[in-house]
């Protein structure tokens, strides 16, 4: 089916006929609050269970979204959750225009805001920092065996971006066997985040490059755990993404569809991002 087609129809359903259809593979869950919680909640009982079994936990995890980390050290701090045998890879970071990534002292520094929401960690518990992975011009060729080194991904959570890209693996033919690498944002991808980091709208200086995870990791997961959510209910950006990616025919347009080639995925959204946009376009009046 011709893709704009496909979305006009996919945008039509309702929530109850979204989770239908979904044959299980779509959460929805009240508020965005809940979502969060839901996040750092299983977050934390997959690392617990590992404990539990004398386990290594490694995980790919995204910056965006944010608000469960804190939840999550809440989780971690109150339970006594060690995270001494975790490695945590993060999705991405922005990177300049020379493909060296941001400085920590970047207010959009990915690492530093990771590493900002850590630091209320206990200390006995806190990961070791050669255990918390983000992508950087020394390491991204190393990635990809560093990953393989420790027995793969156990699970890859993540968000969704606008055009459907996963980490910021955007649109691209052959999108699906993309290894760690360097890569330029697209418009749409620069335009959404612009929107919402206080710069006024600057999207001359905004970052258009970035490093990134590539798609072949994500879905070499041994499970993959996506949360799409609106920011706020006035912004309705990712209710097609929403759709698309539990119910969108994989393709290469828009990369989160490649989800539904793996064996065992999940989408976790909220209700007011699963509900359809007031207008629907592409279809007769």
């Amino acid at each position: 089916m011709e893709r704009a087609k496909e979305i006009s129809e996919l945008l039509q359903l309702s929530v109850d006929d979204l989770i239908k259809k979904s044959n299980g593979k779509l959460l929805v869950l009240e508020s965005l609050g809940e979502l969060h919680r839901h996040f750092a909640r299983t977050l934390a009982d997959e690392i617990k269970n590992n404990n539990k079994s004398d386990k290594p936990t490694v995980l790919i995890l995204p910056y965006g979204p944010v608000p469960q980390y804190p939840v999550f050290v809440n989780h971690v701090n109150d339970e006594q959750i060690s995270l001494k045998n975790c490695t945590f890879f993060f999705m991405d970071e922005y990177a300049d225009k020379y493909g060296n990534e941001l400085p920590e002292t970047h207010f959009l520094s990915f690492k530093s805001g990771i590493k900002k929401i850590f630091s209320k960690i206990e200390r006995k518990l806190s990961i070791p920092d050669n255990q918390l992975i983000f992508p950087s011009s020394e390491n991204i060729h190393k990635l990809k065996d560093m990953i393989e080194s420790l027995g793969g991904i156990q699970t890859c959570y993540g968000g969704i971006g606008i055009h459907g890209h996963v980490a910021f693996n955007e649109p691209e033919q052959g999108i699906a066997e993309t290894d760690p690498r360097l890569v330029s944002l697209n418009n749409f991808t620069i335009t959404i985040n612009c929107i919402r980091e206080g710069v006024g709208g600057d999207l001359i200086n905004f970052p258009d490059r970035a490093l990134t995870i590539g798609m072949k990791q994500i879905l070499s997961s041994n499970r993959i755990r996506l949360f799409c959510r609106n920011d706020v209910p006035e912004l309705d950006w990712a209710n097609t993404v929403l759709r698309l990616a539990v119910l969108g025919t994989p393709g290469d347009d828009y990369p989160v569809t490649h989800i539904r080639n793996h064996k065992d995925w999940k989408v976790i959204t909220d209700k007011n991002t699963a509900t359809k946009p007031k207008h629907i376009l592409g279809i007769a009046d």
